[in-house]
């Protein structure tokens, strides 16, 4: 297999970084460190080292380990900030996100950053390809193209998801889309393309990844992108898009995969008492991953679960941050297996003692708790489980109610000790879906936009020592917070021609 060679190179230098990629107001490369066109990518071996350096950057803490997956979902209406809280995203809990936001500042920075490296390689392909005279090297370099072009589209697509509106396809011509840049040596103007135009490039991308990427080279658990990951990504645009038939067609590439060996995590025992669901959040390896973001014992990202069990205060307690939701422990029913793969009931070491679920999803991969690396979990930006619910989500609004029960019941059977069947109709799917993603998808960066492209608004009350500010709040559907605004550095940049979103006002 082409990829066999691929593996072993990145795997041993998965942390290394060819070039500081800065940005000045992100889109903008710093003086010092332009790379001078006769000392870039020249050669086949800096090719490989330039995508790794892509690989890299998807470990920042502002991306999937961080930023990027809490935000959205501590905004939201999924946890409560608890008594005796860090004040750790507490901008995104108290619904007071400006410009000016580190976080904010740090997830658009931080995409557009593996956005420059990803025009870097592409600006510099042809010319190491035209060195090459041996045909295996040069089908390893359209395979790295195509996994360039797929992290790139990945990119842009959360750039959408945080900072546009809704795709409505019938508005999306007139709507404010993002920055596009595909040039790293040229100029290019600084101002918002349309969310169509948007769309429509990350569209590109991955048609181009599509071309070069082979299903042979499909399989689980990568730590690469592949073309099932491509057309997993594809699958979620489309579904955002409202583009039923294509979120069908996308997702069923994946989910009825014949090379990759795709499976979702069952109940059934693996080893050492762990189920293959249990296995998958404790050691972040499973059958069902398309997609994951490959750390060492010496090169992670950062602890996405601190934020829920702040065991490393004293090594006794837990202090967490934030607390499950009442209502969505509630949504977990007899037999299903998430509830005690997710949460735990724990002793805080808070003066109130609270004793709580607290949510144990994040608690860490347990080769890296064996070094005492706690609460730092592989991101797994791209599960089969996610494909099931978009190609459920798709069906509906076909009106195909019967193929979606049995999307929906695939993935329920395979999270129940036994049972798990469910149907949906023309009055129950969209509350329906919106549940089982929660059930699924806890704390993985979704429910945001979720509310956001189903146009609905959530309310917060009062729960066990919740804290006081925050706890009472009704979001309207439609709020314009639901839209990131973007960060004022980059609206006021020397030649920026970027307007703001209404959460700029």
């Amino acid at each position: 297999m082409i990829m066999k060679k691929t593996f072993n190179i990145i795997a041993k230098s998965v942390a290394m970084l060819l070039v500081a990629f800065n940005l000045n107001a992100c889109l903008e490369k710093l003086p010092g460190d332009y790379i001078l066109e006769e000392d870039a990518m020249k050669t086949f071996n800096d090719a490989e080292q330039t995508l790794t350096g892509i690989y890299s950057s998807f470990m920042s803490g502002a991306l999937y380990s961080g930023y990027l997956t809490l935000c959205p979902d501590i905004q939201s209406d999924l946890v409560y900030a608890i008594d005796g809280y860090s004040n750790t995203l507490g901008n995104h809990w108290l619904w007071k996100i400006y410009s000016t936001n580190s976080e904010i500042e740090s997830i658009y920075a931080s995409l557009y950053s593996v956005i420059g490296k990803c025009n870097f390689f592409l600006d510099q392909v042809e010319k190491v390809r035209s060195t090459l005279t041996d045909d295996t090297q040069i089908k390893y370099l359209d395979y790295y193209t195509g996994e360039v072009y797929c992290a790139r589209a990945l990119a842009y697509s959360e750039l959408v998801k945080c900072f546009c509106k809704a795709y409505d396809p019938a508005t999306a011509e007139n709507e404010q889309g993002i920055v596009i840049r595909s040039k790293y040596f040229e100029k290019e103007p600084v101002k918002r393309a349309s969310l169509k135009e948007s769309y429509e490039f990350i569209l590109s991308d991955l048609a181009k990844a599509q071309e070069l990427l082979e299903d042979e080279n499909d399989y689980y658990n990568s730590a690469f992108f592949t073309k099932a990951a491509s057309h997993a990504i594809n699958a979620r645009v489309a579904l955002y898009m409202q583009d039923w038939e294509e979120a069908v067609a996308q997702s069923s590439k994946v989910i009825d995969n014949e090379y990759g060996g795709f499976e979702l995590a069952t109940t059934s025992m693996y080893s050492g008492g762990m189920t293959y669901l249990d296995y998958l959040w404790n050691y972040d390896s499973s059958f069902e991953v398309i997609w994951k973001i490959g750390y060492t014992q010496t090169s992670y990202g950062y602890p996405t679960g601190s934020v829920f069990l702040n065991f490393t205060n004293d090594y006794t307690y837990y202090y967490p941050d934030y607390v499950p939701a009442q209502w969505v422990l509630n949504l977990y029913g007899s037999g299903d297996a998430r509830y005690n793969a997710y949460f735990a009931n724990l002793q805080t070491g808070y003066s109130h003692q609270l004793q709580w679920p607290l949510l144990v999803k994040y608690y860490g991969n347990q080769d890296l708790v064996a070094v005492y690396v706690y609460h730092t979990n592989m991101p797994k930006p791209l599960r089969l489980a996610e494909q099931y619910l978009i190609r459920a989500e798709a069906y509906c609004q076909k009106g195909d109610y019967a193929k979606a029960s049995d999307d929906l019941s695939t993935l329920r059977r395979s999270r129940y000790t036994s049972g798990g069947a469910i149907s949906v109709n023309e009055n129950n799917w969209l509350q329906t879906i919106s549940d089982e993603r929660v059930r699924e998808l806890y704390m993985e960066g979704f429910r945001l936009h979720d509310l956001k492209r189903w146009n609905m608004g959530f309310e917060r009350t009062p729960q066990a020592n919740s804290l006081a500010e925050g706890s009472t709040m009704k979001v309207e559907a439609g709020d314009p917070l639901f839209v990131w605004p973007i960060p004022k550095h980059e609206i006021e940049a020397p030649g920026s021609e970027i307007t703001g979103n209404e959460s700029n006002k």
